[in-house]
């Protein structure tokens, strides 16, 4: 009787969160990856880094903006001539963890990435490890971005967010469905938002209605995986791109 009772117990604990009506949201709930080695030397080498400098312009994402430290060839995996040539005078600090969801990137903002720092603009492109492995809905991965926005704000008050959203790629069929909607709820959220500019480049990846795959470097490894990372040349594409809105909120000239 009692082990029926203790069983019965452990299975109100499970039920608790539906019982009480209100549902963790893993993607708006911070997660740490600090149990794997080198996220923690990065986390703890960029710390140093935001302490050494002042910077005016920060990039907040996954491998997608960590590519931008790649500078070695084949030219499609050379993205530090971009990077130079759009943000070598501004300042700028790359915070992209790859593999990071909107749970990651929320645990590093608050364990010292917007610490000590004011920057002008935040850049935010993440969520799209939210749809691999993790599997987590449209509705979840906005909740996520809502909740990385609000921090910021709270923690970094002077500063301007610039939105992107999420990347179209080749994954799946239920990805690509995702991806759309999660846009959509972004633009609907963020419209004639005064601290925050919400930004789509889903145009610049399509050509007649499809995938650009040249536009992505993934295609071109060995073996090829599907479309995910544009190479440099796609992410020169975003830099221009996002350009004139990015060079208003910063306050400077358009670079080209």
């Amino acid at each position: 009787m009692r082990r029926r009772l203790v069983l019965f117990g452990l299975f109100l604990s499970l039920l608790s969160p539906t019982l009480g009506g209100a549902r963790t949201i893993l993607a708006a709930t911070p997660i740490s990856r600090m149990e794997l080695p080198w996220w923690r030397t990065r986390h703890e080498a960029k710390l140093r880094d935001l302490a050494g400098s002042k910077p005016e312009l920060i990039f907040l994402g996954d491998s997608i903006t960590e590519n931008w430290e790649r500078a070695a060839p084949p030219q499609w995996l050379d993205f530090a001539p971009v990077w130079h040539r759009f943000y070598g005078d501004r300042h700028a600090v790359n915070l992209g963890f790859k593999g990071d969801t909107t749970a990651s990137l929320l645990w590093r903002i608050r364990n010292g990435e917007a610490s000590g720092i004011s920057p002008k603009v935040a850049v935010i492109l993440i969520g799209a490890n939210n749809l691999g492995r993790v599997h987590w809905s449209a509705e979840d991965t906005v909740a996520g971005i809502d909740t990385i926005i609000s921090e910021l704000h709270r923690r970094l008050p002077d500063t301007k967010v610039l939105l992107l959203g999420v990347l179209p790629s080749e994954r799946s069929v239920w990805i690509t469905e995702t991806t759309a909607q999660i846009n959509g709820r972004l633009a609907a959220r963020y419209k004639g938002d005064r601290s925050v500019s919400y930004l789509d480049l889903t145009p610049q990846f399509m050509r007649d209605g499809k995938l650009n795959r040249d536009l992505f470097l993934d295609p071109q490894l060995t073996p090829p995986d599907p479309p995910l990372h544009p190479s440099a040349q796609g992410q020169a594409l975003m830099a221009k791109t996002m350009e004139p809105v990015l060079a208003a909120m910063l306050g400077d000239h358009p670079h080209s």
